[in-house]
C-alpha cells in the first residue's frame, strides 16, 4: 500500500471503485456461469471449500442484521444491513456452487435452513458476541480486510463460479473494510472513553483471529490445484493492513495473530452459534413448504 491517506492507501489496489455493489438481486444463483467443473478437481472438495467461505458470510450476515434498529444512528442501521445483505448474496452464490458441485443438488436454501451446529464451517469469530458497536466495528474491519485479500486471490481461481464471485465481491468487500476504516478512525482518535471503547474490542476480538488464517486440508489441496486460497498465504498482509489502520486511530499497533488453530472449519463451533442459527432457520423449519 502507498499513499499519504489510509483511504486511498487501502483502495488504491481495487482502482478506486468502493462504490456498493450489493450481493442480491438474482433469482436463480448460478444463472449464466459455468458450472463445469474443473479438469482434476474433486466435486466433494470443491464443495466443501465453497461451503466454508459461504457459512463465514450467511453467519457474519445474520450477526450483522443484530444491529438493525439498534446501531447508533439511523444511517448506520442502513449500512449495516446492506453489508448483510452483500455477504448474504456471496453465502447464496457460494453454497449454490456447493450443492451443484457435490452432485447433491442442494440449492442455497438447503444449506441455509437445513444444517445443524456442527454442519457449518465458519470461523468464530463470525459468530462471536455481537458486543458494542466498538467491537462490531473492529470485527467487521478484521473480518473483511482478510476475506477480500482471499478474494482478491479468488477472481483467478480455475473454478469459474468462484471466479465470477470473488470478481464481484471484490468491490462489495473493499467498500465493506472502508466502512470499518471509517468508524475505527472515528473512534479510535476520538474521545478518551471512545478510544477506551475501541481498545477494549481490539483486545476482545484479537485472540479470535489466529484461526481466519488456518490450513484446512481442503483449503490446501484447492490453493495447489490452482482453485482455492490457502489462508495463510495472507496472513502477512491482513496484519499490515490492520496494523495501518489501527496506529492511524491512534490505537496500539496490534501484536502478532494468535497461531493458527482449525475449529470452525471442522465444525467445532462455540455456544454462540446454535441460537444465531435458531433465529436464521425458525421460519424455514416451520413453514418448510412456503413459498415467497
Amino acid at each position: 500500500m502507498s499513499g499519504d491517506h489510509i483511504y486511498s492507501a487501502l483502495s488504491e489496489e481495487h482502482g478506486g471503485d468502493t462504490r456498493w455493489a450489493f450481493g442480491t438481486g438474482f433469482t436463480d444463483a448460478l444463472a449464466g456461469v459455468d458450472t463445469t467443473l474443473p479438469e482434476g478437481v474433486d466435486g466433494a472438495d470443491l464443495a466443501l471449500y465453497c461451503q466454508m467461505l459461504g457459512d463465514d458470510a450467511l453467519v457474519q450476515a445474520q450477526r450483522l442484521v443484530h444491529w438493525v434498529t439498534d446501531a447508533p444512528e439511523l444511517e448506520e442501521e442502513v449500512a449495516l444491513a446492506n453489508i448483510a445483505l452483500d455477504l448474504l448474496g456471496q453465502a447464496r452464490l457460494l453454497l449454490a456452487r456447493a450443492g451443484q458441485a457435490d452432485g447433491t443438488g442442494r440449492d442455497e436454501d438447503a444449506f441455509a435452513y437445513r444444517r445443524g451446529p456442527t454442519e457449518f464451517r465458519n470461523v468464530h469469530l463470525a459468530e462471536a458476541p455481537r458486543g458494542d458497536f466498538a467491537r462490531a466495528v473492529v470485527t467487521l474491519l478484521t473480518l473483511s480486510s482478510a476475506r477480500l485479500a482471499v478474494f482478491a486471490r479468488l477472481a483467478d481461481s480455475r473454478d469459474p463460479v468462484l471466479a465470477a464471485v470473488a470478481a464481484k465481491a471484490v468491490n462489495e468487500l473493499a467498500y465493506h473494510r472502508e466502512y470499518a476504516v471509517s468508524w475505527a478512525l472515528r473512534l479510535g482518535d476520538g474521545t478518551p472513553y471512545s478510544r477506551e471503547r475501541m481498545t477494549a474490542a481490539v483486545a476482545e476480538v484479537w485472540p479470535l483471529t489466529g484461526e481466519l488464517f488456518a490450513t484446512h486440508p481442503v483449503e490446501a489441496r484447492m490453493a495447489r490445484q490452482g482453485v482455492g486460497v490457502d489462508p495463510a498465504t495472507v496472513r502477512e498482509e491482513v496484519h499490515d493492513v490492520l496494523a495501518r489502520v489501527l496506529t492511524t486511530a491512534r490505537l496500539d499497533a496490534p501484536e502478532p495473530f494468535p497461531a493458527p488453530v482449525l475449529a470452525g472449519r471442522r465444525g467445532q463451533h462455540t455456544a454462540e452459534l446454535a441460537p444465531l442459527l435458531d433465529e436464521l432457520q425458525k421460519v424455514a423449519r416451520e413453514h418448510p413448504e412456503a413459498t415467497w
